[in-house]
């Protein structure tokens, strides 16, 4: 599909053109269809129709994957105490920037058993659904190359800020042969420091292989990540990191 979509949205310009002084109505329609086949995928967190998005993983069991965004940041060692304390694994996708400056942070993330993602270098969430390729690509890649130097490997998988991409993005992650991971569930925890809410946002779409979503740096970010993994483990639901080979796009 996204071939199909740059193809349109390439030729709508002339097809306007050659409609316009037939049908004004048709020719702006034709504009304004190939603009919105653009930004929607863009701009809509997990839409496929750029290329694919990872948003749930195979099990058979009652597993979920913890994924915690914007890192490393001043409470991460709490955070890392709350995990260990509840025999939780997690993907933290780190900011390239943040990683750099906070080094011991991302290898105590490393030491404790957990993994690292590419969540960009400086999350630039106004404006990464409109760079140019050249500015995805060295998001990306300084990000990666950050987090090479902790783990002495790059990341396999990235996450855009704020779930939002442009026909850049899956190029470049091609080339680097990485995954575009979205979610199922999320607490929209950066809005709210009520674990309560968080958790009544979360619930709904929670079930086996379901990617979990929430946020670290935040002042109450350490609680509701306890919170919400107490209330998830009681419901029978175990955390895993799943390899590459079991995420599925579907919902």
């Amino acid at each position: 599909m996204r071939r199909a979509i740059l193809l349109f949205a390439a030729v709508a310009p002339l097809i306007t053109l050659l409609l316009w002084s037939t049908s004004a109505v048709a020719a702006l329609g034709i504009l304004m269809l190939s603009h919105a086949l653009l930004l929607y995928p863009t701009l809509v967190a997990n839409a496929q129709w750029l290329g694919p998005v990872m948003t749930r993983f195979e099990t058979g069991q009652r597993e979920l994957w913890l994924t915690i965004d914007d890192g490393p940041a001043d409470d991460t060692p709490v955070v890392l105490d709350v995990l260990e304390r509840l025999g939780v694994q997690a993907t933290f996708f780190v900011k390239g920037i943040l990683t750099e400056k906070r080094a011991d942070f991302a290898r105590e993330i490393v030491r404790r058993g957990h993994t690292l993602g590419n969540h960009s270098w400086s999350h630039p969430s106004a404006t990464f659904w409109c760079l140019l390729p050249s500015a995805v690509r060295r998001q990306v890649e300084r990000c990666n190359d950050a987090i090479a130097a902790i783990t002495s490997s790059a990341p396999r998988c990235f996450r855009a800020p704020v779930g939002m991409k442009n026909p850049a993005v899956h190029p470049v992650l091609k080339r680097h042969g990485m995954t575009l991971v979205g979610w199922s569930a999320r607490g929209f925890d950066s809005t709210t420091d009520d674990p309560e809410v968080v958790l009544r946002r979360v619930l709904p779409d929670v079930r086996p292989g379901a990617i979990v979503l929430l946020h670290q740096g935040r002042a109450s970010s350490a609680r509701i990540i306890e919170r919400t993994v107490i209330e998830l483990q009681k419901l029978g639901y175990s955390f895993v990191v799943p390899d590459a080979g079991r995420l599925k796009t579907n919902r």
